[in-house]
């Protein structure tokens, strides 16, 4: 939404609602948002650490709502906002076929090794790599939400098989050929891993050593959801030992990637900037939604500009 800031001024003021743009790359420090919240009505809260200690002084001020944009919330205390009384909610459901594209075209890169050729071709060679094809194939799908469901779309439209891992997920809801199954049953079925669920304590470090071990030898993993769901270090055991052949990773647990990540040294593996949801139609659907939700919340607050 930095990124676009001028776009959405005019739809805010028609909300009733002055922006106020946060002068930052992506996210602010509790530091800084402890400094400058309290001089805002609302917050519009994109990665950065909205926890107990910022809306309190935020509350302190000015501060009366939030919206968190977009789908993850593990960076927002929301339980000190029922706490503090500062009412929020999230943006679900906005980018769910945005994300799965994605990770789709990390399905397909991984497997064609198309990035590896592209890096082969501009450092002037002619890389032949031999890929798998992707029909016959089958996919762990973690998470079958929003973006789940979307992904599954279409993986099943170049005929592969999907297991689906989602405790949430209604059976009722979820059709053939779709199959759910219970964590970590049936692991060593798959030949690719997709993972797109959200961070929870449940979640967290969900595919560790144990489930990599457990995996068929030569799986491909794919992760568009939280860095934290895969323990990395597990992950990076399993590519040096070729028991995982490769890794499209556009979440970390550390972002961004450091610069003496064992990560860079795998060839095979294609890299993203926790990036997956970021379109320009995506990010003004959000956007807008983001500024209804908190106008709603704000209205009839006292005067103080919207950050």
């Amino acid at each position: 939404m930095l990124g676009m800031i001028e776009a959405f001024r005019g739809e805010a003021a028609a909300l009733g609602l002055e922006l106020v743009a946060a002068q930052v790359t992506q996210t602010l420090s509790e530091a800084e948002l402890c400094e400058q919240l309290p001089g805002f009505a609302g917050w519009i809260i994109g990665d950065d650490p909205a926890s107990r200690r910022v809306f309190a002084a935020g509350q302190a001020g000015q501060l009366r709502a939030a919206v968190k944009w977009g789908i993850g919330v593990d960076n927002v205390d929301f339980a000190a906002c029922k706490d503090l009384g500062i009412p929020i909610i999230n943006t679900p459901g906005m980018f769910g076929a945005e994300v799965a594209d994605i990770a789709v075209g990390y399905v397909i890169g991984l497997a064609r090794h198309t990035f590896e050729i592209d890096r082969g071709v501009r450092a002037g060679g002619w890389p032949k790599p031999r890929g798998v094809s992707l029909a016959g194939k089958t996919v762990a799908l973690i998470g079958f939400g929003d973006i789940g469901r979307n992904t599954a779309r279409r993986l099943l439209a170049a005929d592969m098989a999907i297991i689906a891992y989602d405790p949430f997920a209604d059976p009722a809801s979820v059709a053939a050929p779709v199959q759910l199954a219970a964590w970590p049953e049936r692991l060593e079925e798959a030949d690719f891993l997709v993972v797109n669920c959200a961070l929870t304590d449940s979640s967290f470090h969900l595919v560790d050593a144990a489930a990599l071990e457990r995996i068929k030898p030569g799986v491909r993993i794919i992760n568009v959801g939280r860095g934290p769901v895969i323990d990395e270090q597990a992950l990076i055991a399993g590519l040096e030992s070729g028991r995982v052949h490769s890794a499209a990773l556009d979440v970390f647990e550390t972002e961004p990637l450091p610069a003496d990540s064992p990560f860079r040294e795998h060839e095979r593996c294609i890299f993203g900037s926790h990036n997956a949801s970021n379109t320009e139609d995506g990010v003004v659907r959000t956007s807008l939604e983001a500024l209804k939700r908190l106008a709603g919340f704000l209205h009839g607050a006292a005067d103080a500009p919207a950050a």
